[in-house]
């Protein structure tokens, strides 16, 4: 048996991050989010409260033994485990994220499990990998017969809303998101970068980067669930200007649609709070188009006029009663 694969090894690193808000009235302090988060009796919840509450779970794995997505038709068999895990911010948003790396080619013959077994997160292909093809079958999405990180991710998450800590009862209805990610190696000498950036309908997003040949497909990860926490967040509350009605409905019904924002997710926007430092700076592509803060920074003072709007008369009529 040859020893595990290690990271430099890897040429192509792929997954789903699925967010949405958590069915809880009341978000989860620490030590619940520690006790909700623990997947596995072995390994313990990393918890940090600075700059914000952030849970993450360990790592489970999925073993498969399937063909993964290609846009030109290839079949292209693997073997290995799918890693999936999930995150607690502010313990209010959930997020679980679904990802493998793959290396340039793998056996000609199945392994025992074994095998695979030492080599988390990691799916060996039959020969070699067509890592444009399967990277751009990835963001497509899956076909009939192939892997679904998806499913996977949506499994973890659907798992963990059914948890006897929460009440299912969210204090504001939202809509979740699925956000689709593929790293290529990038060239030796140069740095991580974006590739491409997509909004698509269903609340589909997709990425495709470049990053080191050493990075580490779990700090991907890290910087995927913060893209993708960060986009929930602004098309959450986009939505709620949106069906909030300014300047058609009355005040204070205005005020009502637009308070979870104020209550629950205005607090939340910290990019790059906890993602690599190498990594870090493929948020300035990000700031630069689409414009992720520009757009939410405009967001937040639209709600913050429509309340100081809505005060004006609130302290007209206290002024008149003296």
């Amino acid at each position: 048996m040859r020893p595990p694969t290690d990271a430099a090894t890897v040429v192509l690193t792929c997954g789903e991050v699925r967010t949405g808000l958590l069915p809880s009235f009341q978000p989860l302090d620490s030590r619940a989010a520690a006790h909700f988060l623990q997947l596995r009796a072995d390994e313990r919840v990393r918890v940090s409260e600075r700059p914000q509450l952030y849970a993450l779970s360990p790592d489970t794995l999925t073993g498969v033994d399937c063909r993964l997505p290609a846009v030109d038709g290839a079949k292209v068999r693997v073997v290995g485990t799918v890693a999936a895990r999930a995150v607690l911010t502010e313990g209010r948003v959930l997020q679980a994220t679904a990802y493998f790396g793959a290396p340039a080619a793998g056996p000609d013959r199945r392994q025992p499990w074994g095998h695979y077994l030492v080599r988390p997160g990691l799916l060996e292909p039959f020969g070699r990998l067509p890592e444009q093809a399967v990277a751009k079958g990835v963001l497509r999405g899956p076909q009939k017969g192939e892997l679904d990180l998806g499913l996977i991710a949506e499994g973890l998450l659907g798992q963990l809303r059914r948890h006897p800590l929460l009440d299912q009862n969210a204090p504001f209805k939202s809509a979740g998101t699925r956000f689709r990610w593929v790293a290529r190696r990038a060239p030796d000498g140069e740095g991580p970068s974006i590739t491409r950036f997509t909004l698509a309908e269903d609340q589909l997003r997709t990425v495709e980067l470049r990053v080191p040949a050493a990075q580490e497909a779990s700090a991907v990860a890290g910087l995927c669930e913060d893209l993708a926490l960060h986009d929930w967040l602004l098309t959450t509350v986009v939505r709620m200007l949106d069906t909030s009605r300014l300047g058609a409905a009355g005040g204070a019904a205005a005020v009502l649609a637009l308070r979870p924002a104020v209550d629950h997710l205005l607090h939340l926007w910290m990019p790059t709070a906890r993602v690599d430092r190498t990594l870090s700076p493929l948020w300035e592509v990000l700031e630069r188009e689409p414009g992720f803060s520009r757009q939410w920074q405009t967001s937040v003072q639209r709600i913050r006029d429509q309340l100081a709007l809505q005060a004006i008369p609130l302290l007209r009529e206290a002024l008149a009663s003296r």
